[in-house]
């Protein structure tokens, strides 16, 4: 017997079973996930799928009302549930209908979260390795997902080729993060700047590689507030032993007075 469509946008379902062979019972995993998507330019795509232990199993086909088999343990349940066309026909209402019709009312629930553009935060950080040095540049907590990171040498672009494949992915609160990554000749960071497109940005985002002071700098600067922090204590020091040296000569004239 054929499956049943659920109401739902999209289902995952993991239904563990044993099934006894022999003496032993062998375990094994059937997944399931069906649902809709709609693209930016209003097409639309309906997915059944159904996964045995971690491999594609089966897959529905709308335009045929046929099931494809993409193993052979999956073509008796394939010819078993072509038998019902009723029920092939009710999966294909629910995935190109009552499916989309739920995904329209909740994307018009979240229109006020999913309108918001959230612009990116850029930094990019310096790596030394034994043999490479590598500029990355990170976008953080952006929404939407469409950005556009690319590195320039000299304010001009470098072919994408060059540089490692822009990894977008999702943070817990809803927002994204992107990173690429640049290797470059050690001396010459500072000929490369990357640049981020994104639509909550009014123009695009230039960044670069802001090197940290040097060891020595730090120490200087260290070593000199240290020399004033005891130049002031000296000083202060100076001055409490010079108001109390009068308060010394006075007495001393006062007890010369008595004696005499």
């Amino acid at each position: 017997m054929g499956p049943q469509a659920r109401p739902a946008l999209l289902l995952l379902m993991f239904l563990r079973t044993a099934v006894p062979q022999g003496r032993q019972p062998q375990s094994h995993t059937l997944q399931v996930i069906l649902g809709c998507e709609m693209q930016e330019d209003n097409s639309t795509r309906g997915f059944w799928k159904y996964g045995y232990d971690g491999q594609d199993h089966l897959e529905f086909c709308p335009e045929t009302l046929n099931w494809r088999a993409a193993e052979p343990r999956a073509e008796a349940t394939k010819l078993e549930w072509e038998v019902h066309k009723i029920r092939a026909k009710q999966n294909r209402a629910y995935l190109e209908r009552d499916c989309l019709e739920q995904l329209k009312q909740l994307l018009e629930l979240g229109r006020g979260v999913l309108d918001q553009q959230v612009p990116p935060l850029v930094k990019v950080t310096h790596h030394v390795t034994s043999a490479v040095t590598t500029l990355q540049c990170q976008a953080l907590n952006f929404y939407p997902q469409n950005i556009t990171m690319k590195w320039l040498r000299d304010r001009q672009p470098l072919d994408a080729k060059e540089f490692e494949p822009k990894n977008v992915l999702p943070n817990g609160d809803g927002t994204y993060q992107g990173r690429v990554a640049l290797a470059v000749p050690p001396g010459e960071e500072q000929r490369y700047t990357c640049q981020v497109e994104h639509p909550g940005l009014d123009q695009p985002l230039i960044a670069t590689w802001e090197p940290l002071p040097s060891d020595t700098l730090v120490i200087g600067v260290i070593s000199g507030i240290a020399i004033c922090v005891i130049i002031f204590f000296v000083g202060a020091l100076f001055r409490i032993l010079r108001k109390r040296q009068p308060s010394r000569e006075t007495m001393g004239d006062y007890v010369l007075a008595e004696c005499d």
